[in-house]
C-alpha cells in the first residue's frame, strides 16, 4: 500500500528561501540611510575609554534607537496574529530560550517583550552595569553583553523580514538601514555576535558592504583590568521601553 504524504496549509503557503520578497536588497531602499560617514570611526573604542564602559554604553544607545524604531510597529503592524512566530529570513523562526536553557514557541511581541525585558533588567542591575566610579563589571559581562546583541539582531532581522514595506510608508527604513549598519560594525568590531546568527541577513550585509573583518581589534586587545572603570554606565540614560 502507498502511502500519501499529507501537505499542510503551512507547507504549501511557506515560500522557499529564494521566493521570499527581499525588498531591502532594492537599491532604492539599501542605500538609503540618515547617515553618511564612516561608521568604522565611531564605533571604535574612544582614548580614554575603558573597553567594557564603552561596549555596554554603545549597547545601551541601541537599546533606546531599536526600541524607538520598533514602537512605531508595534500597535498597527506587529501583533499575535500579524506575527504568530518570531520569523526571520530563510523561513527561519526564532524560540524563546529562557535563562534555565528551557526553549518555548511565541508570537513575535512575545518575543521581542521578552528580549527588550531580559535587556532592560541586565541594564539596570547595578552589579551587571555599575554606575559609580570604582565599581567593575562583572567577570560574565562580555557573555550578557553578546546575549543582549543578539537578541537585537534578531529583532532587526524580524523587521527586516516582516516589516520592512511599512517603515517604507513611514520614510523610518532609512533609520532602519543606519542602526543596522552602526550595529553591525559594533558587533565586528567588538566580536559580539557570531557569523552563523547573522547569516540570514547575509545577502543585505554584502550589499552593505558590511563584512568588515578588520575588527574585533579592540575586543581582542581587551584585558581584564577593563572591567575597573573610571566612568560607568548609566542605564537611565535615553528612552526606556513601554511595558
Amino acid at each position: 500500500m502507498k502511502s500519501k504524504r499529507r501537505t499542510s496549509k503551512k507547507d504549501k503557503k511557506t515560500p522557499s528561501p529564494s521566493e521570499e520578497p527581499r525588498p531591502y536588497l532594492h537599491p532604492e531602499y539599501s542605500k538609503a540611510k540618515v547617515i553618511d560617514l564612516d561608521i568604522r570611526e565611531i564605533v571604535r573604542l574612544p582614548t580614554g575609554f575603558e573597553h567594557d564602559e564603552w561596549v555596554g554604553s554603545t549597547t545601551l544607545s541601541f537599546f533606546n534607537n531599536i526600541n524607538l524604531l520598533y514602537g512605531v510597529l508595534v500597535h498597527d503592524y506587529c501583533n499575535n496574529e500579524s506575527c504568530p512566530v518570531m520569523s526571520a529570513p530563510n523561513n527561519v523562526q526564532y524560540n524563546w530560550q529562557d535563562e534555565r536553557g528551557k526553549k518555548a514557541k511565541c508570537t513575535a511581541p512575545q518575543y521581542i517583550e521578552y528580549a527588550m525585558t531580559y535587556s532592560e533588567r541586565q541594564f539596570k542591575d547595578e552589579t551587571v552595569f555599575p554606575t559609580k566610579y570604582g565599581q567593575t563589571f562583572p567577570s560574565d559581562f562580555r557573555s550578557i553583553i553578546q546575549r543582549i546583541n543578539r537578541y537585537f539582531f534578531h529583532l532587526l532581522a524580524h523587521i527586516y523580514h516582516s516589516h520592512f514595506l511599512h517603515l517604507t510608508e513611514h520614510d523610518l527604513h532609512r533609520h532602519l538601514n543606519s542602526i543596522f549598519c552602526h550595529f553591525m560594525h559594533f558587533s565586528v568590531e567588538f566580536d559580539l555576535i557570531d557569523t552563523k546568527d547573522t547569516a540570514v541577513l547575509e545577502d543585505l550585509i554584502e550589499i552593505m558592504q558590511l563584512n568588515c573583518q578588520e575588527g574585533s581589534t579592540a575586543s581582542a586587545a581587551a584585558t581584564d583590568t577593563d572591567s575597573s572603570i573610571s566612568g560607568a554606565v548609566d542605564p537611565k540614560r535615553g528612552s526606556s521601553p513601554e511595558q
